[in-house]
């Protein structure tokens, strides 16, 4: 899409500062693959697929940009992380600004989403939202997988996978119980034993570097029988090549 085909409300992003650089350049590249157990289910890494993210996104999290959104914010910052990686596929980056908290909601309350008191508020989003905010600033489509209450997520691997080898897109990742809304970056799987690779946004102050977000756990691989089987997940992945 070229620029002069830049959607208006994306045009009207206001540029940012932030206190410290964000990280950005070779988060995906940066953690091995997970180690395997030598089991029935996993026998080397040699069986695996591995898909991840095909180009830059910036790490967004907790207070990054002087906002105190620690306990509600995490929907935000991994749509602020999955606007980053669309507009550097797009080549935009240069252009075009990604969207504050507050900018956000007013996106939500403009499309008649949200009433007008969301601005201003604490109230979390969804992966509903996350695609209704992509959708309305870039004119970006996304799926929303739905994985019910007590579901195995693994039974969407298959899916993942295709999606990643397909668009290689960055995914943002909801539900109830577990509450803590988190990026999705890649797959690692076997067909029987999977991981996804986490970005969670969860971090408050500056990080020194990606190995520093690797060391604390918060860009991870996590095995699908390590997320809460009483939650439910909905995720929301962008259809943008």
């Amino acid at each position: 899409m070229a620029q002069c085909d830049v959607k208006d409300e994306a045009k009207a992003i206001t540029l940012k500062t932030y206190a410290y650089d964000l990280l950005r350049h070779g988060i995906v590249e940066s953690i091995a693959l997970p180690e395997i157990s030598l089991t029935s289910d996993a026998d080397s890494n040699a069986s695996y697929e591995t898909q991840l993210t095909r180009g830059d996104f910036t790490y967004y999290h907790y207070g990054c940009d002087g906002v105190h959104d620690n306990g509600w914010g995490c929907a935000y910052r991994t749509l602020q992380s999955m606007a980053s990686w669309i507009l550097h596929k797009r080549q935009w980056h240069s252009q075009l600004n990604i969207p504050s908290l507050l900018e956000i909601q007013q996106t939500l309350v403009r499309i008649e989403d949200k009433s007008p008191r969301f601005v201003g508020s604490r109230d979390w989003i969804g992966a509903l939202e996350v695609f209704y905010t992509v959708d309305t600033l870039y004119d970006v489509p996304c799926k929303i997988v739905h994985v019910t209450k007590n579901d195995d997520l693994s039974k969407h691997v298959a899916e993942l996978l295709k999606y990643f080898r397909d668009y290689g897109g960055f995914v943002m990742m909801g539900g109830d119980m577990d509450a803590a809304s988190k990026g999705i970056a890649g797959i690692h799987s076997n067909g029987k034993d999977s991981y996804l690779l986490v970005v969670d946004p969860h971090y408050s102050g500056g990080p020194v570097s990606i190995e520093d977000l690797i060391s604390k756990g918060y860009i991870r691989w996590q095995n699908t029988k390590e997320f809460v089987d009483s939650s439910f997940y909905n995720l929301c992945l962008p259809y943008l090549k």
